[in-house]
């Protein structure tokens, strides 16, 4: 229940700032072009709180935070007075219109600059990108990307953290091959071969590494108990934080993996532990409860979490950037995410990235959590990632959205006139129903990985 209401409060702090900072560039550029803004709105529904500024404009924190909007006079939505016509939306030119339509998108990008400007001054800590394992028969192993090896560069890019490896091959879906550099623990060189052929994210929640049998080093989970759930199958059979597996049913455990297996195996079914508590070895029965997988196959459940073995120091990097890098930076980490995102829109269409991985609100208020959880930088890396997808989400051309605006006064632009109210209405439903279907979707993909 705390993860709950940790990660609501979390979804609301989130989506709040991006919001406010979408709509805020809206109202801005509103303001400058000479148009009359009557509501800020921050939320739907019921407010909340409400006060006015001296230009009678309303501003509102309603009480439904999934989303919000500027309201503007408009002689399309209500009768405006003759002597505040010159102040409405659409008695504007059309590239003014265009410029407050565009400026939320524009306001999400600038403030993924600032957001990752400031991560990067105040410190980033990251993993190098050392490779744990291969899997047997996949793309990796057929280069021969061996253990122990980092990678360095993928094609032409620098590699230094594994989001630097996830991002360069996500923006080489589609290709044939790739070349990948690596170094080995005594500096040597090796340069592979990536097959790409053919290589597409199809199953859900599966990370572009993983799919193609890179398993990122992390350091050995031992057999000495970290952690125990309340009322779960280990604390009901009296294993105590501290306490050191060492055999199941008479059969010595040498892994963590191991012992997974053995239980994940053992659903309901009494285990004899033979366990190590100070200088004495203690006999207790152990009976793994059941839980289903995503597959719907019953598996074993202990409920506790192992005491991990400490990261080589050589593996973990932390950087500071003075001002000035932070922003340029900031400024091309903003620019990958946007030409990364619309890369995965065109893969979406053809097929490259399973639908399956569209992922909703709860999707993000899992995500926001989790980065809270962690602290500054990495909300701060998770706020200029939603506001950029926030951004490109926008200027998809789907009459609803901002994009599907901007689509009708370009066109206005070039035909010298305004398309018909009566195709612009037509789009209008057209693109509350896809949107209505995406937002489906993706609330139905949240609740499958639940």
């Amino acid at each position: 229940m705390f993860d709950f209401f940790w990660n609501l409060g979390s979804f609301i702090l989130a989506l709040g700032i991006l919001v406010t900072v979408h709509e805020y560039g809206h109202f801005w550029v509103a303001r400058k072009a000479g148009v009359k803004v009557l509501r800020f709105s921050i939320g739907f529904g019921k407010p909340l709180i409400k006060w006015y500024d001296k230009h009678k404009t309303e501003y509102v924190i309603a009480a439904i935070p999934l989303g919000g909007y500027v309201k503007m006079l408009d002689e399309r939505v209500d009768e405006v007075p003759a002597e505040e016509r010159h102040l409405s939306f659409n008695a504007k030119s059309v590239k003014a219109r265009i410029a407050i339509v565009a400026a939320g998108p524009m306001a999400n990008f600038l403030f993924a600059i600032f957001a990752l400007a400031v991560m990067y001054m105040v410190g980033v800590q990251s993993l190098k990108p050392v490779v744990g394992s291969v899997t047997e028969g996949s793309r990796a192993a057929a280069a021969k990307i061996e253990p122990n090896q980092q990678i360095i560069k993928i094609g032409e890019d620098d590699i230094s953290t594994w989001q630097d490896a996830t991002f360069s091959l996500m923006s080489r879906l589609g290709e044939q091959s790739v070349v990948v550099t690596l170094r080995d623990q005594n500096y040597q060189k090796h340069v592979r071969t990536l097959n790409l052929d053919g290589w597409k994210l199809d199953q859900q929640d599966v990370p572009p590494l993983t799919s193609i049998g890179i398993v990122p080093f992390r350091p050995e989970a031992t057999l000495t108990v970290a952690q125990i759930t309340k009322d779960s199958a280990a604390e009901l059979a009296g294993l105590q934080v501290n306490d050191t597996i060492v055999a199941v049913n008479g059969e010595n455990i040498s892994s963590w993996t191991q012992l997974v297996s053995v239980i994940q195996q053992s659903p309901n079914k009494s285990l004899q532990f033979s366990v190590q508590r100070q200088d004495s070895i203690r006999k207790l029965t152990v009976t793994p409860q059941s839980r289903t997988n995503a597959d719907g196959v019953a598996q074993g459940f202990l409920g506790v979490a192992p005491v991990v073995e400490a990261w080589p120091e050589n593996y973990i990097e932390t950087r500071h950037y003075g001002p000035v890098d932070s922003i340029v930076l900031g400024i091309q980490e903003t620019w990958r995410l946007i030409t990364l995102s619309f890369d995965m829109i065109g893969n979406l269409i053809t097929g490259q990235v399973s639908v399956k991985n569209l992922s909703g609100p709860v999707g993000i208020a899992v995500g926001a959590g989790t980065s809270v959880s962690y602290g500054l930088v990495a909300f701060l890396s998770f706020l200029a990632l939603i506001s950029v997808n926030l951004g490109v989400f926008n200027l998809l051309p789907l009459p609803v959205l901002d994009g599907g605006h901007l689509m009708y006064y370009i066109i206005e632009l070039f035909r010298k006139k305004p398309v018909s109210e009566k195709t612009q209405e037509f789009g209008f439903k057209v693109g509350a129903l896809l949107l209505i279907f995406l937002t489906c979707f993706a609330l139905f993909n949240d609740v499958s990985r639940l």
